[in-house]
């Protein structure tokens, strides 16, 4: 069988060597799952609830050594991979919580003539083998978003990681199994990408819950049929800073927001659209506050921007800063590498139409817009395939309020960057950035189906 390696995207080092599952082993965990979800019809909410709970407190015991592994796998920083795994402990009590919460309705038959006598009862129930496929920048924390969920729901689930994460991957399913999830429940696997295409449309599979790229995406899309499809994919997502914004706060969610996880992150403040009012003055200390990030080895608790994950995602990224610069932008601060290191990048006077505006750019790269009026931006932020999420920093409500009405994205955060997030809210977008909706409540109904009883 192929194998692959995982290389250390800052040192090169040697991770380890892997064998993708063949098709023989991929097929034999589709039937493994299929017979468990019989086992699951005897395992009841509040015994779900108590695995999850279990599983938590599992990760916190290894919280410091599954953050490692991330680190070493992604390049993203120590302090990054540690918060990583608080979210991914909240997401798994979260789901513990809503496992027990999973509830519907009743209904009248006589809300409408002719009188029938009947009552419906709505029950949500599991869809069956759910194949969760997670991607690099996030390895645990979004496996959590998804197998949480999806067992909570009383469904089976296929963990189809992304092949660099392979050991922490492995690490967190160990600990679902210590905490009580079935083998036929749970399964981890890595096939070869020319097989991808038939799992997604095997019979076998109920559901896919997808997070990655738009091509993908696509995809499974053309492969999944008449399957439900949980897709979070990218953005291009905007932070606006208004007159009356809190600079500092601003600027702070800017970098948080933008050069942690080296700007991989499908929420990232990728676009920054600054008014004239305040741009200098916001810019000056963007600047100021960015250059004294330090830059390097991510496994050193004060580094605050690791490598990207891999060189060809540097290159990308370069590429683009390059294509903006020859456009007529000026840099600020950055454009500097070192291999798979991309400094914190800074480009002002940047074209409305490239790339770096247009398209989602994964790394710590950041343009600055100046503009007047508020109403001039909206077809500036619209102008992309994406709508994920979206920032505002002011204390003028009418604005807000305009905004939440003419962005197209799935959520607006005020006095946050487009980096909001936590784990009971709904996550999702609209245009390329997905279908459905993530948060753990309602993950949950997005990989269950409604049943209803008339008696």
């Amino acid at each position: 069988m192929t194998n692959y390696q995982v290389i250390n995207p800052f040192n090169h080092e040697l991770l380890g060597e892997y064998d993708y599952d063949s098709w023989q082993v991929v097929l034999n965990k589709l039937q493994l799952l299929k017979q468990g979800r019989r086992t699951l019809r005897d395992i009841p909410a509040f015994r779900r609830a108590e695995i999850l709970r279990r599983l938590a407190e599992l990760m916190e015991e290894r919280a410091e050594q599954m953050a490692e592994l991330i680190t070493r796998e992604t390049g993203k920083t120590i302090s990054d991979s540690r918060v990583e795994m608080t979210r991914a402990i909240n997401a798994a009590i979260a789901s513990a919580e809503e496992a027990r919460q999973i509830s519907g309705e009743t209904l009248d038959s006589d809300a409408y003539a002719p009188a029938r006598g009947k009552i419906g009862v709505v029950c949500w129930r599991p869809l069956g083998t759910i194949l969760c496929i997670t991607p690099f920048n996030f390895p645990i924390n979004i496996a959590l978003h998804k197998i949480g969920p999806a067992f909570a729901a009383g469904n089976s689930i296929l963990f189809k990681p992304g092949p660099q994460n392979t050991a922490s991957s492995r690490l967190l399913v160990e600990l679902c199994y210590e905490a009580g999830i079935p083998e036929d429940v749970l399964q981890i696997s890595v096939p070869e990408l020319s097989d991808m295409a038939a799992l997604v449309a095997h019979e076998d599979v109920s559901a896919i819950n997808f997070t990655g790229g738009t091509a993908a995406a696509n995809a499974i899309a053309a492969a999944a049929g008449y399957k439900k499809l949980l897709l979070e994919l990218g953005g291009n997502d905007p932070l606006i800073v208004m007159p009356d914004a809190d600079l500092e706060a601003a600027v702070a969610a800017s970098i948080n927001q933008r050069f942690a996880t080296a700007g991989q992150r499908c929420t990232a403040a990728k676009r920054l659209f600054v008014h004239a009012d305040v741009y200098d003055a916001f810019r000056d200390l963007l600047v100021e506050k960015s250059a004294a990030l330090k830059v390097g080895d991510p496994l050193e608790d004060d580094t605050f921007v690791g490598p990207v994950i891999h060189q060809p995602a540097a290159d990308e990224i370069r590429q683009r800063i390059e294509d903006a610069i020859a456009r007529g932008a000026t840099v600020a601060l950055g454009n500097q590498y070192e291999g798979a290191l991309v400094y914190p990048t800074i480009l002002e006077n940047v074209a409305v139409d490239c790339d770096l505006m247009v398209e989602e750019t994964f790394g710590p790269v950041m343009p600055l817009c100046r503009f007047d009026s508020v109403e001039d931006i909206v077809p500036l932020i619209n102008n992309t395939a994406y709508g994920l999420q979206a920032g505002i920093f002011t204390q003028n409500l009418g604005v807000i309020r305009y905004l939440f009405e003419e962005l197209d994205v799935g959520t607006l955060a005020t006095n946050d960057g487009p980096g909001f997030r936590t784990e009971h809210f709904p996550f999702g977008g609209v245009k390329e950035s997905g279908v459905g909706r993530e948060g753990i409540k309602y993950a949950i109904r997005e990989m269950s189906y409604i049943k209803t009883l008339v008696i």
